[in-house]
């Protein structure tokens, strides 16, 4: 990789892929939930995981919780190989590599 992935550098997004990387594999959050972790704006967030979803990285599901619209993200196959490849970008940078 010469570059990092322009979807992933964005720093709202970053903090997306790397809470959900920290989930175990096909672990869904909840939107509240990671709107926290993340500290980013209900709009700003939703945006952002529309970026991500379109692109494949991650999963939304939409359901009712106790009549209660939620939704919830999990980070899919594609999106856990992208963000290793940029955390291997990212370690090949300060290693001195190409």
């Amino acid at each position: 990789m010469d570059q990092p992935d322009n979807l992933i550098h964005q720093p709202v997004r970053l903090k997306i892929m790397a809470a959900l990387k920290a989930l175990p594999a096909d672990e869904q959050i909840e939107f509240v939930r990671l709107r926290k972790l993340v500290d980013a704006t209900e709009g700003n967030l939703g945006g952002h995981i529309q970026t991500l979803e379109g692109a494949g990285y991650v999963a939304v599901e939409k359901d009712f919780s106790e009549n209660r619209p939620r939704t919830r993200v999990r980070l899919s196959k594609q999106g856990r190989r992208a963000f290793e490849d940029y955390v291997a970008y990212l370690r090949d940078l300060i290693e001195g590599g190409s």
